[in-house]
């Protein structure tokens, strides 16, 4: 019915897990399913198809020709991040919701998932919830009046949907991030433009200005910036009056400015991929979820909705300390990271023992440091795989009592997961980013004796497909 390249429309009539819409397709000889992400019943688009599968086709997201009934249109400038920031919020959670619940219930093998689901976690705010936001400049700009590319131009925003090349720029909040920084961020540009050197041209991987990262701290309302660019010219840029532009446009909200030089030809940002210093001011902001205080510099990772961060390991908390833990016994907060998990069981009941466990050895040092800072002593951390623990560890062998985990959006490994089975829990509270991995987890660990036992789900980015869930586990 389809070949692959072809642009087709399609009107969307269902919303699939992942943010995805489908399009049926009916034909006398056939029925076909064609998936298209970003999309929303009861909009009219056009799209790419892009694979063909045995039961279903894939398509890629080109143009919105006509919306949704349920949509309204607001002021802020729709951006390929934000797909649904027209579609009222509850309509958004009411399809996150049941879709989400049919996916972990095929992929898990539980049926009766609907019966075991405690509770929605909305976010407490809808709009400009993120503590960071990464803008690309491209010499090669989305027009969005006449829907055409324009060359030779000097664009920062965010990659048209569905291109790597050009950048559609932003004149107005998206409606995710600090609004007056988003407000200001053409007066930015005009600056940047006006110093005659030119933004990054992708297919040709040359041109001066790259990204501009920033970080937020809802705590202070501190801004952290870094300018990205590669060193071509860099003569001819003075990046201490591009400083000043900062503070006249921003006052003591900035609290410093990176400067980052990036010659890699790959389009990433990350400080790692160049060299750094420091401009003026700190490297670093603070943040606090749930009344513990974090330092957060421009590559650490740390919840990008610390409001709504509050409520998922506030459930997650909820669903450790259901069950009294019994004496001598020890909870671990497993994959730890920095250790916010841990610090905040240990706010909660400081008479536990807790244990954080991290391979990576810079995150244990910087969750020291952080337990150090929030004054927090019942909690230790190590750098240690979580199949070699015990061994490394045997005085913890016969009492790790509740494992938390909290794994990237790929879920465990299978040789990972076993080894955390090994560790002889009586019960894991799972947090995830993915329900349809962590679906897949579950059944592993339907398998090896656990049950669940509660689940719920926490819509920590509005406006997009993603949700988080929580799930809690008991060994029969």
């Amino acid at each position: 019915m389809f070949k692959r390249g072809d642009k087709i429309e399609f009107d969307i009539t269902d919303y699939a897990f992942g943010g995805k819409g489908i399009s049926k397709i009916n034909t006398d000889s056939e029925r076909t399913l064609v998936f298209i992400p970003n999309t929303f019943p009861g909009q009219r688009v056009q799209a790419i198809i892009s694979s063909k599968k045995k039961k279903h086709t894939e398509a890629k997201l080109i143009e919105i020709i006509s919306r949704s009934p349920i949509e309204i249109l607001s002021e802020y400038q729709e951006i390929s991040g934000a797909p649904y920031i027209f579609i009222p919020v509850h309509e958004q959670e009411k399809v996150k919701k049941q879709s989400t619940i049919d996916t972990f219930s095929r992929l898990s093998g539980i049926k009766n998932v609907p019966e075991l689901f405690d509770e929605f976690i909305s976010a407490p705010d809808h709009y400009y919830y993120r503590n960071k936001m990464e803008y690309s400049f491209s010499c090669i700009e989305h027009c969005l009046i006449s829907d055409k590319e324009i060359d030779n131009a000097f664009a920062l925003g965010f990659k048209r949907r569905g291109t790597w090349w050009k950048v559609e720029s932003l004149n107005k909040p998206s409606g995710l991030f600090d609004k007056e920084w988003e407000e200001k961020l053409k007066d930015i540009r005009t600056y940047l433009k006006n110093t005659e050197l030119p933004a990054w041209h992708p297919p040709q991987k040359k041109g001066f200005f790259r990204h501009i990262v920033v970080r937020k701290s809802f705590m202070t309302n501190e801004l952290l910036i870094n300018l990205v660019t590669s060193s071509s010219n860099m003569d001819q840029f003075n990046i201490n009056d591009f400083a000043v532009l900062l503070k006249d446009l921003f006052g003591k909200r900035i609290a410093g400015l990176i400067h980052t030089i990036n010659d890699n030809v790959a389009d990433r940002a990350k400080i790692e991929n160049g060299n750094s210093s420091l401009i003026f001011g700190s490297p670093v902001i603070e943040e606090t979820i749930l009344g513990l205080k974090f330092q957060i510099s421009m590559e650490s990772f740390f919840q990008t909705n610390p409001k709504c961060a509050e409520r998922l390991y506030s459930k997650a908390l909820d669903y450790v300390f259901e069950d009294d833990l019994p004496k001598g016994k020890v909870v671990m907060d497993l994959f730890c990271g920095t250790g916010t998990i841990g610090q905040l069981l240990s706010q909660r009941n400081t008479e536990i023992q807790i244990i954080g466990v991290d391979i990576v050895e810079q995150a244990i040092e910087d969750a020291k440091r952080n337990a150090a800072t929030n004054s927090i002593d019942n909690i230790q951390f190590f750098a240690a795989d979580a199949g070699k623990f015990l061994k490394q560890h045997p005085e913890f062998q016969g009492k790790i009592e509740t494992i938390i985990l909290d794994p990237p959006r790929a879920g465990i490994a299978p040789k990972t997961l076993q080894k955390v089975i090994n560790l002889g829990a009586r019960n894991i509270i799972y947090i995830s980013c993915n329900p349809s991995t962590q679906a897949r987890d579950t059944a592993t660990l339907v398998e090896a004796g656990f049950q669940l036992e509660k689940y719920s789900l926490v819509d920590q980015f509005p406006h997009t497909g993603h949700i988080e869930s929580i799930a809690k586990f008991k060994k029969s």
